[in-house]
């Protein structure tokens, strides 16, 4: 049983995205209303998700393969979270409302991938999405952040989470409310922790097994090594 890793630049995992073009300053205010239908869906999606990665587990441990059926769908309940994310809270990057499909779509702005494994080690994973993500899961509760809950006086229950992804956003939010634009380097920042998160997200799945560089490969781009720069706005 050994843990791999690769460069970051060639990581299985591949979440990219097109950087924003004239944002609405304003709509980020209701986002969070016109994404219900997709947490309708999403939700179902995730116990769905949950109970195939269990079954993957098994397989895996007895043949050493993730079924590819399966490998499929949860990487397309990964993709759809990305661009609802993308759209919403996790960036507030696009005004192109997300697709109701787990499939690839070239023409939304963003995307997320993984390479399917040929084979996996039936001994890593019985610690990898534990025990080896440990340090992972320190990072990525950092960047998220812990959940918090409050109680009025009136009895009322409040709860959420943010984390230094939800700080940032906020700053995008209120960039986009005075300046009507998106800061290129807080995109960049963005798409980088986002990246570590799915990163991290697909290795505790048991998607792969090369494991999450500790690097923050900023930019809309993570199949390349360098990107040419793009001025502020």
């Amino acid at each position: 049983m050994t843990m791999t890793s690769a460069p970051a630049a060639d990581y299985p995992v591949h979440l990219t995205a097109r950087p924003p073009e004239h944002l609405s300053p304003a709509l980020w205010l209701v986002k969070w209303l016109l994404i219900i239908p997709h947490v309708i869906v999403l939700i179902p999606l995730w116990v769905v998700f949950v109970v195939l990665t269990v079954v993957a587990f098994v397989a895996i441990l007895v043949t050493g393969r993730y079924p590819r059926g399966i490998f499929e769908l949860n990487v397309g309940v990964l993709r759809w979270t990305w661009r609802v994310g993308y759209y919403a809270y996790s960036a507030l990057a696009t005004d192109q409302y997300p697709p109701f499909t787990l499939a690839e779509q070239p023409d939304y702005p963003a995307s997320f991938s993984v390479e399917y494994p040929e084979r996996l080690s039936r001994g890593l994973v019985l610690v990898k999405w534990w025990l080896l993500a440990i340090p992972q899961y320190v990072v990525v509760g950092l960047l998220t952040g812990p959940q918090y809950s409050y109680q009025t006086d009136h009895g009322t229950r409040y709860q959420g989470q943010i984390g230094l992804i939800g700080i940032l956003v906020l700053a995008v939010a209120i960039m986009l409310a005075i300046r009507g634009s998106y800061p290129r380097h807080l995109y960049d920042l963005l798409l980088g922790l986002n990246r570590w998160v799915f990163r991290v997200a697909a290795y505790a799945c048991l998607m792969t097994d090369v494991y999450p560089p500790f690097r923050l490969d900023q930019g809309p781009d993570d199949r390349l090594t360098a990107v040419d720069p793009v001025p502020a706005t």
